[in-house]
């Protein structure tokens, strides 16, 4: 079932300072080493562009990482008679709580969490769309597509911009779209492989518009020029959203901006390797080789510095407007902190010199106004 349409106007809420982490976060060397390994093992393109990060947020997404994967792989291996996503959810309590189960991620978890002042809200939408791939829903628009990949892309989005912060409502929105833009990606790709273990995630109207009958075509899943069609046109929604979310990556800390813009430049050239593969992904799964993976993180490095916010940002997906949303009401609750990036001594002491600068200027400024009148 899609989510209600909502089109609230993104420019009538006000910014949202988010708690961000300020220094590396103090884990135990061999729990970092195991949540490090645990990423390798996984996302390799999630951890190629994680080297880009300052390590007041390196960390924090290693962490952050180690949890998801763990949380995915628990439900995804769950036994007849396991209860995945109640075990979750008390671990999730106890991670709150300050009381984290004797587990390496929900230690470092619960370190990001009492740091970074973690909404609660993002980390129960992401187990959300772990329970509807466990019940084994259907997605029969592309809306309800957005729905599925706000929980389980676009929450860590938004949990990996809360923890950069501070950031503005149209910057977290920027960032869930960019969550839900990759995860398009994934699905796009992996075709084959969800097909082989009886889901099918490209959305059931689009598979019929192009005359294929979808739980037919589950039974015995074949490429056809009509599945090729479907997912050259999934493709080009997470296109879509890879540029609208683009502009949101200038308004990220400048120590932030270019693992982003690297995470983001390799998601969307696996897209672009499919295509020039023949848009076939239920033989074979497309992957980008080391070697342009290391091309795209030299250009993000570069072209970063030339990204601007834009003037006239569109109205957030309705998807993922929830998301931001309990962001505002997190903040309102916890208050804000300062943003003070890692920064060498000599770049500190000018900060902090520009800072008494500007102060001063202000108490002469002051002190003519008086005088004037």
């Amino acid at each position: 079932m899609s989510q209600p349409e909502r089109k609230p106007s993104i420019r009538a809420v006000p910014d949202l300072p988010a708690a961000p982490v300020t220094q590396e976060l103090n884990f135990d060397s061999q729990d970092l080493q195991a949540c490090v390994a645990m990423m390798q093992g996984g996302s390799k393109t999630f951890f190629a562009a994680s080297r880009l990060l300052p390590p007041r947020v390196r960390t924090a997404a290693i962490a952050l990482y180690a949890f998801c994967r763990v949380a995915d792989d628990l439900v995804d291996e769950a036994q007849p008679g396991d209860t995945p996503l109640e075990v979750l959810q008390v671990r999730l309590d106890a991670i709150y709580a300050g009381t984290p189960h004797d587990h390496v991620e929900d230690h470092a978890l619960s370190l990001v969490v009492q740091q970074c002042k973690l909404p609660r809200h993002l980390l129960d939408a992401l187990i959300e769309g772990f329970a509807w791939d466990a019940s084994g829903r259907t997605y029969d628009s592309i809306e309800d597509l957005h729905a599925y990949g706000a929980r389980v892309a676009g929450s860590v989005g938004a949990m990996m911009s809360w923890i950069m912060g501070p950031q503005s409502m149209d910057t977290l929105s920027r960032a869930c779209e960019l969550g839900v833009a990759m995860q398009l990606t994934n699905i796009a790709r992996d075709v084959g492989h969800d097909a082989s273990i009886g889901r099918l995630y490209l959305p059931r109207r689009w598979l019929i518009e192009a005359g294929v009958q979808p739980d037919a075509w589950l039974d015995k899943p074949t490429f056809t020029p009509a599945i090729a069609q479907v997912v050259s046109r999934l493709l080009e929604e997470a296109d879509r959203l890879y540029k609208q979310a683009h502009s949101g990556i200038a308004a990220l800390p400048p120590d932030c901006r270019a693992a982003i813009c690297a995470a983001s430049m390799i998601y969307a050239d696996i897209g672009y390797q499919l295509r020039r593969e023949g848009l076939d992904s239920v033989n074979k799964r497309t992957v980008v080789s080391t070697t342009r993976k290391l091309m795209l993180l030299a250009s993000a490095w570069t072209q970063v510095h030339w990204i601007r916010v834009s003037d006239h940002n569109p109205p957030p997906l309705a998807a993922i407007v929830g998301l931001v949303e309990g962001c505002q009401a997190a903040t309102q609750q916890t208050g804000n902190k300062a943003y003070f990036p890692n920064r060498a001594m000599p770049q500190r002491v000018a900060w902090m010199l520009n800072l008494f600068e500007r102060r001063e200027n202000e108490r002469l400024d002051r002190n003519s106004l008086r005088q004037a009148s």
